[in-house]
């Protein structure tokens, strides 16, 4: 007796994804001018919009998340001689090289450009090529119902519970797959809430002007924080979107909630504009010229994320600037004027911390085997001269520290202003010993959030904070 033929689900079960959503993902990204044309695409046909988005980006099919526990079960099915088809609703073309990189499937059916290949019109071609409970059905979502109708038996694999239940109802379940994904629990990764440890650098200024934090103050640097921080998650996501197919290449980046697929591109869609929107509702309370830098930081980063972080050098030069813009940011937002002197030396020890972190991942890119970062304008073989780079940038910071210690600003700022040499010589070792880190292949591939659980950049950072309070108490050394 011949296996009943058993066809296969694409978005959302074969991968972890949809197919369409990173399609006009990559289309806003490569293409943003044809991109406007996706309504008047959609006012085609669905088929269309999909046949349109597929032709404009190309994509690695051998990096999409695919659902691994699903493709061994189905390698043992064909091995028992069952014949396997993929049928899905997207475009031919992307489902064709899926299929070819898989190598399991005997039979394809999919979207054309004219037919979408969807729920009720789905269920009419098995029917029509298999007949009624004529194939077995692998499926996720309440689209798969009209199709598990017409089926023997359904295969239910990354689905709620919902169409657990309803997938009962409809025929007999043969084989139960778990969902892997984690909407809730992902929240705080596809916020990047760690990140927001930088945002603390909005506090700088006014500390390092020695300004007495009151309660007024106070609340404007926190609403300055939140709105700084949900700014910065809004990029971020903006950012893991743009970034899908780079991230998919990276041995850590790949893990991340969009590039793995446990959280959806279109909820990624979403979150974007009610996180900006947020950010500029906390930060209207804190001043024009406030709202003015966080402006400017959203249309860098939005400038980085979009084109310069693929230009060599240049991507650092901007992120020593994202950095130093938080610091800027800050004294706006407490309404003081910025030292020249912590500006300088902001840029040159942020420059040294960006160089750092291209370094780490170079490093990381070069221990598996390749000669370039995927996404970025680096060889591996850069790393020697950002090494460099970055080495020299630091040290300048440390060069600009010592003059400023001979300025007149450090006698009217602190009563025993000798003191504060003592910050040099901590400087010097944290940035030598950040380097020596990332030389060995330790560093985590962003400075400051390794700086916070390293136990060494901790004790650094106690010993500057130290030096600052007895040079301002005037304490005896």
């Amino acid at each position: 007796m011949t296996a009943i033929p058993l066809a296969v689900d694409l978005d959302g079960t074969l991968i972890l994804t949809d197919t369409l959503h990173e399609s006009a993902v990559r289309a806003l990204r490569s293409h943003p001018l044809q991109a406007l044309q996706i309504p008047l695409w959609l006012a085609q046909g669905k088929a269309h919009l999909k046949q349109r988005l597929a032709s404009l980006t190309d994509f690695d099919a051998s990096a999409l998340p695919y659902n691994h526990d699903l493709i061994v079960w189905l390698k043992e099915q064909r091995a028992q001689g069952r014949r396997l088809i993929l049928c899905t609703a997207s475009d031919r073309s992307m489902a064709d090289a899926i299929a070819s990189h898989l190598g399991i499937f005997d039979e394809v059916m999919a979207s054309d450009g004219v037919h979408n290949l969807s729920a009720r019109h789905k269920a009419a071609a098995l029917k029509e090529r298999f007949g009624h409970q004529g194939f077995d059905y692998a499926g996720n979502s309440a689209d798969d119902l009209p199709v598990w109708s017409e089926a023997r038996h359904a295969i239910v694999v990354n689905a709620s519970t919902s169409v657990q239940r309803l997938a009962r109802e409809c025929c007999e379940v043969e084989k139960e797959f778990p969902s892997l994904s984690s909407h809730a629990g992902a929240l705080p990764s596809v916020l990047r809430m760690h990140q927001w440890l930088k945002n603390l650098l909005l506090f700088i200024a006014p500390l390092a002007a020695h300004q007495t934090p009151g309660a007024d103050l106070s609340s404007m640097l926190l609403l300055a924080f939140f709105s700084f921080s949900l700014c910065a998650s809004a990029v971020y996501i903006a950012n893991d979107l743009f970034d899908l197919d780079s991230d998919r290449h990276h041995p850590r980046k790949r893990l991340r909630p969009f590039a793995s697929g446990r959280v959806s591109v279109a909820k990624g869609v979403v979150l974007f504009p009610l996180l900006l929107l947020n950010a500029f509702l906390f930060a209207i309370p804190v001043g024009s010229a406030f709202v003015g830098w966080l402006l400017f930081y959203f249309l860098l980063t939005c400038a980085y994320s979009w084109s310069l972080k693929r230009v060599v050098l240049i991507d650092c030069l901007v992120l020593a600037m994202l950095y130093t813009v938080r610091i800027i940011a800050g004294a706006a937002a407490a309404g003081i004027s910025l030292s020249f002197w912590l500006l300088a030396f902001s840029v040159f020890l942020f420059l040294s911390l960006a160089f750092v972190k291209r370094y780490a991942e170079l490093k990381t890119q070069a221990d598996v085997g390749r000669d370039h970062a995927h996404g970025r304008g680096y060889w591996t073989s850069d790393a020697p001269l950002v090494q460099s780079l970055g080495i020299t940038s630091g040290y300048a910071a440390v060069v600009v520290l010592a003059l400023y210690l001979n300025s007149d600003a450090v006698v009217k700022l602190y009563q025993q202003p000798v003191v504060m040499w003592s910050a040099v010589p901590v400087m010097l070792f944290w940035i030598s010993w950040m380097w020596m880190k990332a030389h060995r292949g330790e560093m985590h591939d962003d400075p400051l959030l390794f700086a916070v659980r390293d136990k060494a950049s901790l004790v650094s950072g106690c010993a500057f904070a130290l030096v600052l309070f007895i040079a301002t108490r005037g304490l005896s050394w």
